[in-house]
């Protein structure tokens, strides 16, 4: 059923002249259909299509979306916007991330 629904919706996009949400709803049919594969159900599906839409950038954080709001952006500056945005975001993840596997090792020096 959500497949029927994502083909309505990249066809009515596609009508419609809106390549980004074309884009997002084939993110969406692509995501659907590898948890198919994968025969995920229940929150594990949920969970691995939230973040294989997310990959594919289908989806921009609400925090970048509030904030292209804010600013009354449209268009390819909205879009633009939400890029950058998105791209920060990720930047600023990816060293939180590597920094718990770092302070052992600074801990362990320091003992020396």
């Amino acid at each position: 059923m959500k497949q029927l629904l994502s083909l309505a919706a990249v066809a009515f996009a596609l009508t419609m002249g809106l390549p980004a949400a074309a884009h997002a709803a084939g993110a969406e049919a692509d995501c659907a259909a590898k948890s198919a594969e994968k025969k995920l159900a229940g929150a594990a599906k949920a969970s691995f299509e939230k973040k294989c839409i997310a990959d594919a950038g289908g989806a921009p954080s609400a925090a970048c979306a509030k904030s292209a709001a804010d600013k009354k952006l449209a268009g390819a500056a909205k879009t633009s916007h939400i890029k950058k945005c998105m791209a920060d975001e990720k930047a600023a993840a990816a060293p939180a991330a590597a920094a718990p596997a770092a302070k052992p090792a600074a801990a362990a020096s320091a003992k020396k």
